[in-house]
């Protein structure tokens, strides 16, 4: 354990990558998200399809 908690396993950061689409989340999860996503290229891959389908998603409402 460390000064922000446990670490985030991937299941915990998909969820919190899919909630942080709908709401902004508390600053202390934030980090810890971008923390886990700076070390795990699978979740920064998904991280990365979540925003590439959020874009696409706003273009095509326009």
């Amino acid at each position: 354990m460390n000064w922000f908690g446990e670490k985030l396993m991937c299941r915990d950061v998909t969820r919190l990558l899919s909630q942080s689409q709908d709401a902004r989340l508390p600053l202390v999860r934030r980090i810890r998200l971008r923390a886990h996503l700076v070390v795990c290229g699978a979740c920064a891959r998904f991280d990365a399809q979540l925003r590439f389908l959020r874009d696409a998603m706003q273009r095509y409402r326009s």
